[in-house]
């Protein structure tokens, strides 16, 4: 088929210089499920190249098999290593990338002679296929086309019966060949997954599956379409019996869920009891950082995912996308003690309960409630976790560079849970200390003196210029911050979304060539 062209309706038109290239997805193994755009394209090509190992039999081949003709040409590239050692000189990238080199040279002779080349390749070509190392190194040189085919992810699903991903599920795909750790974050924090690249990998994905938690709801899936194919729970699964082709999945949660609500029996006002369970619960206490998803941690992110319930103040709530199945209970910010034996008693019942925290849930939030209760009758053996999250101050701090540098307090100027005089001494001690302060709760509609006091007390001890970083709703749509001489603080300018940062007698405020201001603290202190 020199001089050829392929056009839009699957006809081939004569054509004068080079050949075309074609990268053709041969679907995941059972020939059947090929395209009829890729049959046409291998039927109509002068040379057919693949990619096997050194033992030359190629899986792409043998899908393709009954559309090869006898004048077909066959380049056969065949990799020089695959996953064993090597003495080139490059390492195993070294070798993988001359080798690519020499098979793009090979192909590019072929189309430099007018010649159609297609390269097939199984699965999709451009999904982890071998053809898109051709692809980057010809296809910026001749016409190319790139005919998609049916990934093992979709066949995977299909063999299973289970839907990938629904509504606005995010579906992850992770190749096997990644660190554990990396493997499990990714793991815990998306909706559904795929890992990909088993065989030896195996043991390592398993572990991660378990560390995340996603075990339980983990298939196996092996050669799917092909002969030989497997499907099964991947904990029973033999990692001595897993081959390279094949992959594990996370399905849809959704799937058989009841729509998301905003209530449940035994919240307050219920007239049924909160009955102890057979079934396993548990508690997570959730931070969620200061503001939005881009400060949840990847393992916090999936301990909401996997909730049946979630418990919390309805401002963090609402930051919590809603999910089939999940029923919410939101409630005042007054009522900690409440909100965590709810979330107990729902624990009893066997249900899986995140309590949902803004900031970090051990500083001046709810972890400290939810244990409390769950120290008591008839709590003890509930399991409950704590999830960390990013912190109020850490956040306004590297907003204002790195203030909280050296050594630093953090304390609430709220008196509503300890008095003042308590507050005072802290504050004293604090600052005659020399550290770096963050302060939590400043103020509120109710309580519009303590940072007046707070900035006497202070400059008993700091010079009228220490920096003072005032942050407001930091990660919102609000945020502004900052800065100004601690004897310049105005009380007026500050309320409950806002957190102050009041730096060390060695604090630098610094303005930079592009006009922003930069407020740091040294890690080295002066010798007395």
């Amino acid at each position: 088929m020199s001089e050829q062209q392929a056009t839009g309706d699957g006809s081939v038109a004569n054509t004068a210089g080079p050949g075309r290239l074609y990268g053709v997805g041969l679907g995941p193994g059972d020939p059947s499920l090929m395209t009829v755009r890729a049959v046409q394209v291998i039927d109509r090509a002068d040379v057919i190249a693949y990619h096997s190992a050194r033992h030359g039999r190629s899986i792409a081949r043998s899908i393709a098999a009954e559309h090869l003709r006898a004048d077909h040409i066959e380049e056969a590239l065949v990799y020089p290593v695959t996953t064993e050692s090597t003495d080139h000189p490059g390492g195993y990238r070294g070798a993988l990338d001359e080798f690519y080199e020499s098979a793009a040279a090979r192909l590019a002779a072929h189309l430099d002679a007018g010649r159609t080349v297609a390269v097939i390749s199984e699965g999709d070509p451009l999904f982890y296929g071998s053809y898109q190392h051709m692809h980057k190194r010809l296809a910026h040189r001749y016409p190319t086309e790139v005919i998609p085919g049916v990934t093992s992810i979709s066949a995977a699903a299909a063999r299973l019966g289970k839907p990938l991903a629904e509504a606005d599920e995010v579906l992850t795909i992770l190749p096997g060949t990644l660190p554990e750790e990396e493997l499990t974050a990714r793991l815990a924090s998306t909706d559904t997954a795929v890992v990909m690249k088993l065989g030896r990998t195996f043991p390592t994905v398993r572990r991660a599956m378990e560390r995340s938690g996603r075990l339980p709801e983990a298939h196996y899936v092996e050669r799917a379409t092909m002969p030989g194919e497997r499907t099964q729970m991947l904990t029973d699964i033999d990692a001595e019996t897993v081959p390279y082709f094949s992959v594990t999945v996370v399905p849809s949660r959704i799937a058989d869920l009841p729509p998301a609500t905003t209530a449940s029996p035994g919240t307050p006002g219920s007239d049924e009891p909160a009955a102890p369970s057979d079934e396993s619960g548990e508690v997570v206490v959730v931070g969620t950082g200061p503001a939005g998803p881009l400060w949840l941690t990847p393992e916090s992110r999936g301990a909401l995912a996997a909730a049946e319930d979630l418990v919390g103040y309805t401002t963090y709530l609402d930051r919590v996308p809603l999910r089939p199945g999940q029923r919410r209970h939101a409630s005042d910010n007054k009522v900690e003690s409440e909100r965590a034996e709810l979330a107990l008693d729902l624990a009893r019942r066997g249900r899986r309960v995140a309590v949902v925290s803004g900031g970090d849930p051990g500083i001046f939030a709810m972890a400290t409630a939810v244990l409390e209760v769950a120290s008591q009758d008839p709590y003890r053996a509930i399991p409950v976790r704590v999830l960390p999250g990013v912190t109020a101050a850490n956040a306004a701090a590297a907003r204002a560079g790195a203030p909280l540098g050296h050594d630093y307090a953090v304390i609430s100027l709220s008196d509503r849970l300890k008095p003042w005089e308590v507050i005072a001494e802290r504050l004293h001690a604090a600052a005659s200390a020399d550290l770096a302060l963050a302060l939590y709760n400043p103020g509120s509609r109710s309580r519009t003196w303590q940072v007046g006091k707070a900035r006497e007390l202070l400059l008993e001890h700091r010079a009228p210029d220490t920096p003072v970083i005032l942050a407001r709703d930091i990660g919102g749509p609000e945020e502004s911050v900052r800065t100004v001489h601690l004897a310049d603080l105005d009380p007026l300018q500050v309320d409950m979304r806002t957190l102050l940062i009041v730096g060390s007698s060695q604090t630098q405020a610094v303005r930079r060539d592009d006009g922003t201001e930069i407020v740091w603290t040294p890690r080295r202190y002066p010798e007395g």
